[in-house]
C-alpha cells in the first residue's frame, strides 16, 4: 500500500518532469482507497489558461476517472502549497485531506507563493484590490434562472 510520503514523491517527480519539459514546477495526484487515480502538472505556459494549476487539472482527471464530480473519500498529494483557486475547487469536489511537499514561505524567494492572494482574500470583500459588485439584472419575461435549473432537474 503506498503511502503519503510516496504520493508526495510521485507529485515531486511530475512537477520536475514538468520543469525539464518547460513547464512550472507543481505536480498533484489524487488518490482513493490509496491508489492513484488521476495526475495533473501545471500547464499554465504550455495553454496559456491561468487555471491549467496541477490540482486543477488533476481534480478534472478524477472527475472522469470516476464518472462524477464529486471526489469524496479522495485526497490530494501536491507538489507545493495548493493556491486559493484550487483549494477553493477541492472543497467543492469534496476532498477533505491535502498534502503537499513545498511551502509558501518556500517558493516565495521564486515568486511562487500564493500567500499574498491568501492574505487579500481574508480581507472583506470591500476591503479587497478587484471590484466585485452585486447587479441584481434580469431578463424580462424570461423564468427566473434558478427556477429554471431547478425544473431541469425533475425532467
Amino acid at each position: 500500500m503506498s503511502s503519503p510520503t510516496d504520493h508526495l514523491l510521485e507529485a515531486i517527480a511530475l512537477a520536475r518532469d514538468n520543469v525539464r519539459r518547460g513547464g512550472r514546477p507543481f505536480g498533484a495526484v489524487v488518490v482513493k482507497d490509496g491508489n492513484v487515480i488521476a495526475r495533473g502538472v501545471n500547464e499554465i505556459l504550455a495553454t496559456n489558461d491561468p487555471t491549467a494549476h496541477a490540482e486543477l487539472l488533476a481534480l478534472r482527471a478524477a472527475g472522469r476517472a470516476l464518472g462524477t464530480p464529486r471526489l469524496d473519500g479522495c485526497s490530494v498529494y501536491a507538489s507545493g502549497h495548493p493556491c486559493p483557486m484550487c483549494l477553493a475547487a477541492m472543497r467543492m469536489a469534496g476532498i477533505k485531506e491535502v498534502a503537499f511537499a513545498y511551502s509558501n514561505e518556500e517558493g516565495e524567494p521564486y515568486g511562487l507563493s500564493t500567500a499574498a492572494i491568501y492574505a487579500e482574500l481574508a480581507k472583506p470583500l470591500a476591503q479587497q484590490a478587484m471590484k466585485m459588485v452585486h447587479l441584481p439584472v434580469r431578463p424580462e419575461g424570461e423564468t427566473e434562472l434558478y427556477e429554471l435549473w431547478r425544473a431541469s432537474l425533475s425532467t
